[in-house]
């Protein structure tokens, strides 16, 4: 049975992944809540949560020890599966810019900035259900579609250099990236944990997926 490591640094959606998780796998999957170094390097997948300000989810990632470089090892170089949920997301970026600027775990180029609605009716934080857009052909997303709603709860996204790894967009007062997929990696701005059906479809096709 293949090993997913669900990182444990603290992160606020941490346990609420977890079950997300465990569901979809639907028991072909052993999900791994985990901060030990030498479980995440050698696991079959990879997730990483997070919910929260770039900065302190970086510092709280880099505060366990061999954490960063285990995952490195299990996705950069032996090439496993990553996903990457909320801030787990936009931490793959270049630079996180909340709070001053952070540097990110550089995986896929890009800024996380915050989200500037032209409407003044859009409210930042942006909050609750809102459709997809865009949705890319891609094995992790395809039970998913433009117009499926999603739930999202945040104030920065992703903004992705090469517009080739944007998966997906919503629009919220103006139109930006909601999804991410780059190589053998993956991750969404909105909580798959709280999207219902729509969610675990979306985790299911994750761990089903061999890049």
């Amino acid at each position: 049975m293949q090993s997913v490591a669900l990182i444990d640094y603290g992160s606020g959606n941490l346990r609420s992944a977890e079950k997300a998780l465990v569901r979809a796998a639907d028991g072909r999957a052993n999900i791994v809540v985990t901060h030990d170094p030498e479980t995440i390097a050698k696991a079959d997948r990879v997730v990483l949560p997070g919910v929260g300000a770039f900065a302190a989810c970086m510092s709280a990632l880099e505060a366990r020890d061999g954490v960063r470089e285990a995952m490195e090892e299990a996705v950069q170089r032996r090439g496993a599966p990553f996903f990457g949920i909320c801030v787990g997301m936009q931490l793959m970026a270049t630079r996180g810019l909340e709070f001053g600027e952070t540097a990110g775990l550089g995986w896929i180029a890009g800024d996380v900035k915050r989200i500037e609605p032209a409407d003044p009716a859009a409210k930042v934080p942006h909050m609750g259900w809102n459709a997809l857009l865009n949705v890319i052909d891609h094995p992790v997303f395809r039970g998913l579609r433009d117009g499926k709603p999603v739930y999202f709860t945040h104030s920065f996204a992703f903004f992705a250099k090469d517009p080739a790894d944007v998966a997906a967009y919503v629009d919220h007062g103006g139109r930006f990236p909601a999804a991410v997929a780059h190589g053998n990696m993956a991750g969404v701005q909105f909580h798959p944990e709280k999207s219902q059906s729509a969610g675990l479809s979306l985790l299911a096709d994750f761990l089903e997926w061999r890049p």
